[in-house]
């Protein structure tokens, strides 16, 4: 059976912690995998670490790792990713503005491709940030032509070998499908479902969804520009060390 850690980053989503249990209830009943949540507490400023320890104490299958200060949402994930011995990890945001039983669907796409991902459908967001959303998708497309509908989409999961190979910077999980197509992978890209968000605080602003990632996006394109490839031809044989007289 292969195994899978979906990582949750929390920053001040106190309320939001007591409804994971049950919402990923049925992905932990179905799914084919060995499924571990990971949750990655990002200096959170609110009650959210002790709701964490309090449902990691209660149910195995989840578990936390604690950050000193605040550091990302980006900084976040990689934390899970780095911490996960599995074979795959996956990531969903804390808000459940996406359903972990959404997982299921990417299920009998995992031996295929190295990316499987989320597009949502019928989008519950207020208008400025959709219409943000659009342009930047658009604007992705237009440069790093990753083929995806909804590149940010929180529902992701990927072959844990590759997700350790991907470049990190501040802002890169926008960029995730890009990056796998830079080390050589593939994507499948699925249509999932879209909620209001019922808990939290949306940490939705101009700058971190739509001027910032529009720089990002630049800088994406001429890392992949910039990238060293090479393909071996051929090299020598191996031979003995010469003897030392």
């Amino acid at each position: 059976m292969s195994t899978i850690s979906i990582v949750i980053p929390i920053f001040n989503e106190e309320a939001a912690i007591g409804s994971l249990e049950e919402a990923f209830f049925s992905f932990f009943e179905k799914s084919r995998l060995e499924v571990t949540v990971l949750l990655v507490n990002d200096g959170s400023t609110d009650n959210s670490l002790e709701r964490i320890k309090e449902l990691c104490s209660k149910d195995v299958h989840f578990r936390f790792i604690s950050f000193d200060r605040n550091y990302g949402l980006s900084a976040a994930i990689k934390a899970g990713f780095d911490h996960s011995k599995t074979d795959l990890v996956g990531y969903i945001d804390a808000d459940l503005q996406t359903d972990p039983t959404d997982f299921l669907k990417f299920e009998p796409f995992l031996d295929s491709f190295d990316l499987v991902m989320g597009s949502r459908t019928e989008r519950k967001d207020k208008f400025i940030k959709r219409l943000s959303s659009q342009f930047a998708n658009w604007f992705r497309d237009l440069l790093l032509h990753d083929g995806v509908q909804d590149s940010g989409c929180p529902l992701k999961i990927i072959r844990r070998e590759m997700a350790v190979k991907l470049p990190f910077f501040k802002g890169s999980h926008r960029f995730i499908p890009a990056l796998v197509l830079m080390k050589g992978g593939t994507i499948k890209e699925i249509p999932v479902s879209h909620f209001q968000r019922l808990t939290g605080v949306s940490k939705f602003n101009v700058w971190n969804r739509l001027i910032g990632p529009l720089v990002d996006t630049i800088a994406v394109r001429w890392m992949i520009k910039r990238e060293i490839k090479f393909k071996i031809l051929s090299e020598s044989s191996v031979t003995k060390s010469p003897v030392t007289q």
